[in-house]
């Protein structure tokens, strides 16, 4: 069987400014970079604001296994196989993080026929925007470590500095460190710290939410780095650093134009954590989309429990976006360890929303076909409607019946609803949460939550949507739990806010940031041939 990067070599991509004529942009409307990349600039917003939006379809999938279920190549194929039955559509995806590349993960561009190109390029460096979203990241870091070291106002409490260092890399040693060590005091002052990958850093989801360059600004002014011996929050904006953190984001924050291994435009901007933060590409990306195309394709990570809930929760409400349908990917080996009940819940919360869904079985290669007509059936039976896709091995022709089917649902359009009111308090958000959308019989406080709670409300936190911590490997917060549970209680453990993305963390569990390598990473199988062509990679 031909591996992803032997798929994505043979393929004969077109040229990048062809592939912006085919959504209307001339050469003047794009920065090239070389002949396959290009970004546009964040002026285009305006030129383009006067047309009517495209239909929104997301992308999201049941309760995952370890190995993931294929939902970025669903979405890929998705897209490619609505440009096969005629209509105008893009593609929107976040950007791939270095460290799961090089960890147990792998690229992360799809899969088969049914991937984004250049790939090698969009999973090394690409367009250098997570480098600079590190960049503006570190720079703040090193600010606030001179600020103490200075004895600057305003004040800062060397205990209560919340902002920690980032880099894009699994590397579990840096999660925490000591710093200003040695040199009696010439170091800066010592205190504990520690790392994050780029993808779990606030300043990603800042520039994931934020709406254009100015809004990214005072996005990234309201950010909380710590708090004075008052308890009361320092921000970025009082230590006077916004600015130049938005001088090293103001390139990356145009998006990025590449293509479909099929030829259709596709969007890769972006990549914040699906569980500390909303987990989906740029605002301004699927903006953009939605006045370019006539249906824009997207995913959130995650199962729909996580993404599905943030994605609609999250950024349809401070993007003020509204989506058309969904589509639930599911695959054999998920409904082996979960069950169709699992699928069923997953169907149900997200018509809470009242967004249309459509269940994607997707196949594997080694699927036998038989299972899968098994799992169509029972399906069918639940009265979900739900197609075989095969488009990892066929591209957009492995599922145009899909295609069909998520357009005709797109055109029944019900009045999109969220699943709690901002008004509500903090704790009776998460209750909704845990209750409608995880199955849950109710919640439990731990009493560093009730504080957290309180303390941000009295800070003016309360009105601001939640977003929940919890581990992706169950509807409920024990991984071990698998299939629809019931009866279990959300033990909430702690809550933090992310002020500057607007939303509020809520952990029901320890959640890592930092992720670190498997005992064989795929590193070890990377390599460059005398050619310079990167080899290894999948």
């Amino acid at each position: 069987m031909k591996t992803d990067l032997d798929i994505a070599r043979e393929a004969q991509p077109i040229p990048i400014n062809e592939i912006a004529s085919g959504i209307g942009l001339t050469s003047d409307d794009i920065i090239p970079y070389g002949r396959l990349i290009a970004k546009l600039p964040i002026g285009l917003q305006k030129s383009i604001a006067d047309r009517p939006d495209g239909r929104l379809i997301l992308v999201t999938a049941m309760t995952p296994t370890s190995k993931g279920e294929g939902k970025t190549t669903t979405t890929i194929g998705l897209g490619q196989a609505l440009a096969a039955i005629g209509k105008k559509v893009m593609i929107a995806i976040r950007e791939p993080s270095l460290g799961p590349c090089f960890g147990f993960k792998g690229g992360a561009t799809g899969g088969g026929y049914s991937q984004v190109l250049p790939m090698e390029a969009i999973n090394f460096h690409f367009t250098g925007d997570l480098h600079a979203v590190t960049m503006a990241h570190n720079l703040l870091a090193a600010v606030i470590d001179n600020h103490l070291h200075q004895k600057n106002e305003p004040q800062l409490s060397p205990r209560k500095i919340v902002w920690k260092r980032a880099i894009d890399m699994n590397d579990r040693s840096l999660r925490s460190i000591i710093v200003g060590l040695q040199g009696q005091g010439t170091n800066g002052v010592m205190r504990e710290e520690g790392f994050e990958i780029t993808a779990a850093s606030e300043v990603m989801a800042v520039f994931c939410l934020a709406s254009d360059l100015n809004d990214l600004k005072e996005r990234l002014g309201r950010i909380i780095v710590g708090y004075n011996d008052l308890s009361q929050p320092v921000t970025v904006s009082d230590l006077g650093v916004h600015g130049a953190m938005t001088a090293l984001l103001k390139d990356a924050v145009a998006p990025n134009l590449v293509q479909s291994i099929e030829g259709t435009p596709v969007l890769v901007h972006g990549g914040p954590f699906a569980n500390i933060s909303h987990g989906c590409n740029t605002l301004i990306a699927t903006r953009m989309a939605l006045k370019l195309a006539d249906y824009v394709v997207t995913e959130a990570g995650f199962g729909a429990d996580l993404g599905a809930e943030k994605f609609f929760d999250i950024k349809c409400r401070i993007g003020r976006v509204t989506p058309s349908a969904a589509v639930l990917v599911v695959t054999r080996r998920a409904v082996a360890l979960h069950g169709i009940e699992n699928v069923k819940k997953h169907i149900e919360n997200i018509g809470r929303f009242n967004v249309p869904v459509v269940v994607s079985i997707n196949r594997f290669v080694d699927d036998d076909r038989d299972d899968l007509a098994d799992i169509q059936r029972m399906l069918n039976g639940l009265g979900i409607p739900s197609l075989i896709t095969d488009y990892r091995e066929s591209g957009g022709s492995g599922g145009l019946d899909l295609a069909e089917t998520v357009c005709r649902y797109c055109d029944e359009r019900a009045p999109f609803t969220f699943l709690y009111d901002l008004d509500q308090p903090l704790e009776q958000k998460v209750r909704t949460i845990a209750e409608r959308m995880y199955g849950a019989s109710g919640i439990e406080l731990s009493s560093a939550a009730k504080r957290d709670f309180e303390r941000l409300e009295t800070l003016g936190f309360g009105n601001l949507p939640v977003c929940i911590a919890k581990t992706p490997a169950s509807l409920s917060d024990n991984p071990k739990l698998p299939g629809r549970p019931s009866g279990f209680t959300l033990a909430v453990a702690g809550a933090r806010v992310s002020a500057g993305a607007g939303f509020v963390v809520v952990y029901t569990g320890e959640i890592m940031t930092m992720p670190g390598l498997p005992r064989k990473p795929a590193a070890l199988s990377i390599d460059v041939d005398e050619g310079g062509n990167i080899i290894g990679l999948f």
